[in-house]
């Protein structure tokens, strides 16, 4: 076989495996490379000679791939210090054989640089040198570039299928001592098969994301979700900044979908740390100009992160409570993941113009058995995102806009999109904690607030003559406060003809009544505007519900529109929507009771084209009106 070039330009650094590692000094912390990076044959070398080691701290971010030296056999010899928790220390965190220190992605090189964590070692991959004496250190630049530069003993891996990749990315060989030429195929990550819950979490995830947004993409199942509903939704020009990808990110490019010509900071590029995917990956990434590598000092830095307009960041959690806190490092004592860039990107992203921070969870867990939305956290129980930096929490049943929300209104928003079977029991628990009114009306519907079979957009003229675009959507439980601001921008007379008294406050019990609705045979609809991708600035200008009789299979409608808004079509579209739904639904026809001076509504129904039966009741003062669907 012939001797690379290289080897003969630095044969005074070239050596193998076994004569680097034991130039290792017992006692001292070892730095390895990350994730998919990670050093691999250095890694079982290391396990070879643990006879020859005593007290060695390995620290690492995260590994993949098996870990002989966490092997409760060598732990005289080794103990693993990890900033993530992944599944093949797992095991040694529980049992008290390795340590985990928390820590936002952001501040570790600053631990190596500033040494409040000194390494004396880093073992890392790299690719071949080039002309220059220049490696790259791939798919892991992460905290591994800062760690090897502090390091007083650096020894590469140097691997051929190493992928060069541009950026901050590369190391001199003058910082390398060791050069170990091994070349192996680089360990690979699987996404696991996307369920059906995950899809869903991926399509409510998806909606969130407006044209020109820049995301962070992560890897496993969410991130895969969220991709195939994108490529499936009509959004362009996306940007990424993220602090790691995995293969979906193909697709998203190849599609045309992520462009970066659109973003704020880094045009043109994918800005990321690190990479875990396969070969496709890669193969991909290689010598590629679209991407552009650097540490996570400046990846997962909140204020570069903020810097790009309408940041969408997607972070999971293992548990939320009814107040907004997010549990995303540990399964209560038990330390299971770690902080990661979750801090850094939610508030990156808060801070961005137009920018969105979202915790996706699966609603239950254990089988269904236990709610992951819940009235406090488990007894040790980390909180990673506090419920001043939460944003929007995004489950199978759909998403919760907390951020600068009270408590109540988190509580009605998070209990909406908890599964249907803890519904009743969280609200009795935030009842008892005082987080909600003693009267709140239970949750009657049993899937989700979010069906988008009952959504749809139109856009009009508003009173200003500029057009506004109008949503139509199901009623949800923390629309209180918005219903209060549509009645009391309604005038004295529309207030009387809707509630047929001249009501001067709305009383809980008439709120209630807007959204204590059956969706099996009721609807409450509402017409929003103001929205823009963002839930929390919608505006409610309109609402329309009707009430089934089973009887006569006949429902009661009623119909509100703001005065400003009202002649300009939008009444006519929420009700096509009400009878578009009913007409799914089996109803035969729509009934309403109209006091004989509602001049306007009168007239509206006439124009439905639908009337079949109107008849007044001079005893009780009303118009009866018959619809048929």
């Amino acid at each position: 076989m012939d001797v690379p070039e290289w080897t003969q330009r630095y044969k005074d650094k070239v050596t193998n495996a076994t004569t680097a590692i034991r130039k290792i000094a017992r006692g001292t912390r070892i730095l390895l490379g990350t994730g998919c990076g990670v050093p691999y044959h250095l890694v079982q070398e290391l396990a070879k000679n643990a006879h020859l080691m005593a007290d060695n701290e390995i620290v690492h971010m995260l590994t993949l791939g098996n870990t002989p030296s966490a092997d409760p056999k060598f732990q005289n010899q080794f103990r693993h210090n990890t900033f993530f928790v992944s599944d093949n220390i797992r095991d040694a965190v529980s049992e008290g054989r390795a340590d985990y220190t928390p820590a936002p992605l952001s501040d570790i090189p600053f631990f190596f640089k500033n040494r409040r964590i000194p390494l004396d070692v880093a073992l890392i991959q790299v690719s071949p040198p080039d002309q220059y004496g220049y490696c790259s250190l791939g798919i892991s630049v992460d905290i591994t570039k800062t760690g090897a530069l502090s390091a007083d003993l650096v020894i590469a891996q140097v691997n051929e299928r190493m992928p060069v990749t541009l950026g901050d990315s590369f190391i001199s060989v003058k910082e390398i001592d060791y050069l170990v030429p091994y070349t192996e195929p680089l360990l690979e990550f699987e996404t696991p098969e996307v369920s059906e819950r995950t899809r869903l979490i991926g399509k409510y995830a998806a909606r969130l994301i407006e044209h020109e947004s820049t995301i962070e993409m992560g890897i496993g199942t969410i991130a895969a979700a969220v991709t195939e509903h994108l490529l499936e939704n009509e959004v362009s020009d996306l940007g990424v900044h993220t602090e790691m990808f995995s293969d979906c990110l193909i697709d998203l490019i190849e599609s045309g979908i992520v462009t970066n010509k659109k973003k704020s900071i880094n045009k043109d590029k994918v800005i990321a740390s690190f990479a875990m995917g396969s070969k496709r990956l890669y193969d991909y990434v290689d010598n590629n100009p679209t991407f552009e590598f650097r540490e996570t000092s400046y990846v997962n830095d909140p204020w570069v992160i903020a810097q790009n307009r309408k940041m969408v960041a997607f972070n999971g959690a293992l548990e939320v409570d009814l107040t907004g806190q997010v549990c995303s490092d540990s399964i209560g004592h038990q330390f299971y993941s770690g902080i990661g860039g979750q801090v850094d990107f939610i508030r990156g992203a808060s801070r961005s113009e137009g920018g969105k921070a979202i915790i996706c969870l699966k609603s239950t867990a254990l089988d269904g058995t236990v709610s992951r939305i819940v009235p406090r956290l488990s007894e040790g129980a980390g909180v990673v995102t506090t419920r001043g930096d939460v944003d929007v929490i995004v489950t199978e049943f759909g998403y919760a806009t907390l951020r600068g929300r009270t408590i109540r209104e988190r509580v009605l928003s998070l209990i909406a999109i908890a599964h249907p079977d803890f519904r009743d029991e969280l609200l009795e628990a935030a009842k008892k904690m005082r987080y909600v009114f003693e009267d709140q009306v239970p949750f009657l519907v049993r899937g989700t607030y979010f069906p988008i079979e009952y959504e749809a957009q139109r856009e009009f003229v508003g009173p200003d003559g500029q057009p506004i675009m109008v949503e139509v959507r199901l009623i949800r439980p923390d629309d209180a406060d918005k219903i209060k601001g549509l009645f009391y921008g309604l005038s004295e007379e529309s207030i009387f003809f809707r509630f047929l008294t001249p009501l001067k406050s709305l009383r809980r019990q008439t709120l209630h009544e807007f959204y204590y609705v059956d969706q099996e045979s009721d609807i409450s609809l509402v017409a929003v505007i103001g929205g823009n991708g963002n839930p929390e600035c919608e505006r409610i200008i309109a609402a329309g519900r009707y009430l089934l009789n089973r009887n006569t299979n006949q429902a009661e409608f009623a119909l509100l529109v703001q005065d400003e808004y009202q002649n300009r079509g939008i009444g006519t579209f929420l009700m096509s929507q009400m009878m578009r739904i009913a007409k799914s639904k089996g109803v035969d026809a729509f009934i309403a009771y109209v006091h004989p001076k509602n001049v306007p509504m009168i007239d509206f129904i006439h124009k439905t084209g639908k009337l079949i039966e109107s008849k007044l009741s001079i005893e009780d003062d009303q118009y009866t009106f018959i619809l048929r669907l």
